[in-house]
Formats: C-alpha cells, sequence, structure tokens
C-alpha cells in the first residue's frame, strides 16, 4: 500500500496502543465510584477488625488504593527498559499484558472476597502492567513504524490513552456500571484490552530495528519488514541499510540506565526529552483529569452540568488527537509543541481570571480549549520524542528514564493539587502551572530540533555534536 500503510502494519499498531489504552482507562477510573468503594473499604475494615473506620481514615485508605495505581507504574517504568532488551518488545508486551488481565481480575474479585487488601494489591498490579506499556509500547510503535509515517502513528499512543480515559469517564457513570453494584464490574473491564492485545500481537512481528540492531539478525529482520511492509522490497532494503548505518554509528552495547545517566553525550537528549515529559504532566493537565468535577463545582457549576463538562474534555480530547495525526508528519513536532505550550500557556491565565471573577461558564470554555491546545502536541509528542532522540543501544534505558519521570510528575500533582494549590492558592490554583508553562514554551523554542522526516541516528549525531549550542539552527 502506499506510503508503507499496510494491513499488517495497522494491525500491529493497533494490537500495540492497547496498552496505552490500558494505561488510560485505569488512570482515573475509580474517581467516578469513589463513594461506593469507599463504602465497600469501610465494611471490609469491620467486618475483618470488628471495627468501623472514621471518615479522614475512609479518604486516606481510598487515596493509598488510587496511589497504588500510580506506585506501580513507576516499578513498572524503571523495569520497562530492562523488559525490552532481555525479552523484546513485543514480548514483553505478552507478559505485561497476561499481568494486566491477572490485575483486572484481582480487583474484581475484591467486593467478593469483602478484601480491601485485594483491591489494593490490584491497583499495584495494574499499575505495574501500565508502567511497562508506558515504556514498551511507544517502543515498539516507533521502531515498526517507516520514517514518514513514524510522527502520526506516534500520536495513536495518545489517542488509546484519551479513548481510555473517555471510556472509564463514560462507563463510571452512575446510571452505568459507576454505582455499588456495578464497579467491580467497571474494573474488570480492563481485561479486555489486555486479551484483545495478546491475541494481535501473537501473530505480529517482532520489532525489526530490536533484532537488527540489539539482536545481530539481519535475516529475521528483513523477514519482519517483509511482512510489515507488504513485500516493498525496496523500502525493507533501504530501512535494513538505515539500521545498519545507526549500529555503525553507534557501535556500543545495550545501556543500563546508570549508564545513561553517566553519559555525557547523550545528556542533551535524555534532558530534552525530560523536559518534555515534564511539560506534559507540569502544564495542569492531571489536575483538570482527576479534579474535574471539582473544579467546576467549585466555581458554582451544578454538579450535573460539571459532570458533563467533565465528559467533554474525554471527548474533546479524542476528537483533537485524531485532528493532530495527519499534522504530526505536515507541521512538524517542534511547530506542534511549541503551538501547544503557548496556547495552554494564556488558557492557563484565562482560567485564572475565570475563577477570580467567578464566571462560571467562562471557566467551562477555557477549561475545554486548554485540552484542545494539550491535545495538539503535548499530549502525544513526549510519548514519541524518546524513540526519535535515542539510538538503539540508549533508547530503552532513556525511555524508562523519562516516562518514570512522566509517573512521578503525575503522582505528584495528584497529591499536590488538592492537598496544597486548592488550599493554599483558592482561586489562583492555576497560577504555577503558567509559570511552568512559560519556562517550558521558551525552552521547547530555544532547544527542542525538529525530527521530522530525520532518521534517528542523524537526530542523535546532532544533538551529540551541537550539545546546547545554537539548537534552533536546525529545527
Amino acid at each position: 500500500m502506499a506510503d508503507g500503510v499496510t494491513s499488517v502494519l495497522v494491525r500491529t499498531v493497533f494490537g500495540a496502543v492497547l496498552g496505552m489504552f490500558y494505561f488510560g482507562f485505569n488512570t482515573g477510573v475509580v474517581n467516578a465510584p469513589e463513594a461506593s468503594i469507599k463504602d465497600f473499604t469501610n465494611n471490609s475494615y469491620l467486618q475483618h477488625y470488628g471495627s468501623s473506620l472514621d471518615q479522614t481514615e475512609v479518604d486516606t485508605l481510598f487515596t493509598v488504593i488510587t496511589s497504588a495505581f500510580i506506585v506501580g507504574g513507576m516499578v513498572g517504568a524503571m523495569v520497562g527498559g530492562t523488559v525490552a532488551d532481555k525479552v523484546g518488545r513485543k514480548r514483553g508486551l505478552l507478559l505485561s499484558q497476561a499481568m494486566g488481565a491477572l490485575g483486572g481480575i484481582i480487583m474484581a474479585v475484591s467486593r467478593p472476597l469483602m478484601a480491601w487488601e485485594v483491591l489494593l494489591v490490584g491497583r499495584l498490579v495494574v499499575g505495574l502492567c501500565a508502567g511497562l506499556n508506558t515504556v514498551l509500547v511507544p517502543t515498539y510503535v516507533s521502531e515498526i513504524a517507516p520514517v514518514n509515517l513514524r510522527g502520526g502513528l506516534g500520536v495513536f499512543n495518545q489517542l488509546a490513552v484519551t479513548i481510555g480515559i473517555f471510556l472509564g469517564q463514560v462507563l463510571g457513570l452512575g446510571q452505568v456500571l459507576g454505582n455499588e453494584a456495578g464497579w467491580p464490574w467497571l474494573l474488570a473491564v480492563t481485561t479486555i484490552p489486555c486479551v484483545m492485545q495478546i491475541i494481535l500481537l501473537i501473530f505480529s512481528p517482532m520489532s525489526p530495528r530490536y533484532l537488527a540492531i540489539t539482536l545481530n539478525d539481519t535475516t529475521e529482520a528483513r523477514e519482519a519488514l517483509m511482512v510489515l511492509r507488504n513485500g516493498d522490497v525496496a523500502m525493507v532494503e533501504t530501512e535494513l541499510e538505515e539500521m545498519r548505518q545507526e549500529k555503525e554509528a553507534e557501535k556500543e552495547p545495550d545501556m543500563t540506565i546508570l549508564e545513561l545517566l553517566a553519559s555525557k553525550k547523550l545528556r542533551v537528549s535524555l534532558v530534552i526529552c525530560i523536559v518534555l515529559h515534564l511539560s506534559q504532566q507540569f502544564c495542569g493537565i492531571s489536575a483538570i483529569f482527576y479534579y474535574a468535577v471539582t473544579f467546576f463545582k467549585s466555581a458554582g457549576i451544578a454538579e450535573d452540568q460539571a459532570k458533563l463538562a467533565n465528559l467533554g474534555v474525554g471527548a474533546i480530547m479524542v476528537t483533537m488527537t485524531f485532528i493532530t495525526i495527519p499534522l504530526m508528519d505536515r507541521l512538524g513536532r517542534r511547530a506542534l509543541q511549541l503551538t501547544s505550550l503557548v496556547g495552554t500557556l494564556v488558557m492557563s491565565i484565562l482560567i485564572i481570571i475565570a475563577q477570580n471573577e467567578d464566571i462560571g461558564a467562562f471557566l467551562i470554555a477555557t477549561t475545554l480549549i486548554f485540552v484542545v491546545f494539550f491535545a495538539l502536541g503535548n499530549g502525544s509528542i513526549p510519548w514519541l520524542i524518546t524513540g526519535e532522540m535515542f539510538t538503539q543501544g540508549s533508547r530503552s534505558a532513556a525511555s524508562s528514564v523519562v516516562v518514570f519521570i512522566n509517573w512521578s510528575a503525575n503522582l505528584t500533582v495528584g497529591l499536590v493539587f488538592p492537598l496544597v494549590l486548592i488550599p493554599l492558592l483558592d482561586t489562583f490554583t492555576f497560577l504555577p502551572f503558567a509559570i511552568l508553562l512559560a519556562f517550558f514554551s521558551a525552552f521547547v523554542y530555544l532547544f527542542l530540533p525538529e525530527t521530522k522526516g530525520v532518521t534517528v541516528g542523524e537526530t542523535s549525531q546532532l544533538l551529540q555534536d551541537k550539545g546546547w549550542r545554537n539548537r534552533r539552527s536546525y529545527s
């Protein structure tokens, strides 16, 4: 098919990004049935220990259960690079999804067993799977994609996340599964993408780059490419030559995380990727995802309207990510990321104004436009940029580091926003995000190179040669 799009490539990418759907779905799925889960934990505690919990203890226990997902994700992110190198990208995903399905089953049976401890363990296992997925999926997708489609296919990572979040919001409505009887079934839904991904990936090829560069098996790599490129010999040989050149230029074995952190020649690339992942979490989007309903209600908006506005956030994320797919390989990463950051900066300032002027409709509008700008670039580019800046030997370690930073920043916002920013800053809760967005915008303008249509080896070498000097001269 034209431009390298083949049925096998489409099927493989779809199968892979189900792992990011899993991550998105589980990110906030317990928020909607919060009251029902709190009642369950209190009844479970009473049944096991003979005494009830007070409201503070119930809230604390729910926070621990919720945060277990992020803790598991951080662990998964740290070991994800090792898994990717030791067993491969595809096999790593198969193992991860088997574990993810087990986590979903554990969560679902916590109610019949009347054990909040089982729910806690299930959330931890699910988080571990999601953390592995956030390393393995972007790496695998970037390595099976043709250069001319790498950006567009990379956006499917974020598309899957946003669809997962949105479906979790819809199924979590009280009229659907977000109620006392339905919440175990809501958590059990997470096993479905795991089973689907296992079935699809069994029939998908391994990463050609992993085969050719890491395992030094060009025969298997050629066969995998022939399947992915629908037998286009010219395209296959071109990509194999690019891999050979990358391997020659690299001339180093797979790097550990400690070796990566100690490497001076890769420091610029690593810092750029870390800053982009920080910009994704510290722009304020996590606060909107986690606390949108509470955020809107604090501005005087009725609860029913606040819940509808929250669904609007998820729907806009999905729609805008679809729009971003063709733009990624037309306009490039740098232009979209810069537009995304500056747009969210302006909206953050308008959100502060709306909060202080107590204009509910304006607050909803500015928040939804904020989401539009976020999805334009900052939602997807951090997930794909690491695969475009690091060659094979350092890619897995770099992915582990930057995704661990992403999870850590996610946890920080999840804890700091409700416990510190809301009580301390009141109607100025988005001021810290606005300040950080100004820094991120300046950083991207000065230092982010354009990676559209450039091979990984060329980008990596360019960053090593130039360091921090005159970055915009080749953007």
